[in-house]
């Protein structure tokens, strides 16, 4: 038995007439109400749009050198080293 979701949410769009008819028209040729196929194709171009900021593809070649990367010991970079043990500026202490 499938499980039924609740919607219990609700979005109000304004659209010309031509793009409603249009959703309409693509609507009826998929046989999905208009709700259906509107949702179901925000969310897929939602998907699409946070794709990057969730799955992270490379080639193998590429994928085992981004790996070697992060597994290797951190550089030492005295420059940086020395400048994360200066006071802040905008910490207030006048130290020179």
């Amino acid at each position: 038995m499938a499980t039924r979701i609740t919607r219990t949410e609700k979005l109000d769009l304004r659209l010309t007439a031509e793009a409603k008819h249009t959703l309409a028209a693509a609507a009826q040729a998929q046989r999905r109400s208009l709700s259906e196929f509107v949702l179901e194709s925000a969310l897929g171009r939602a998907e699409e749009a946070l794709a990057d900021r969730r799955v992270f593809q490379l080639p193998p070649e590429k994928w085992e050198a981004f790996i070697a990367a992060l597994d290797a010991p951190p550089r030492d970079l005295p420059r940086l080293r020395k400048l994360l043990n200066e006071p802040s500026v905008f910490s207030g202490d006048k130290r020179a």
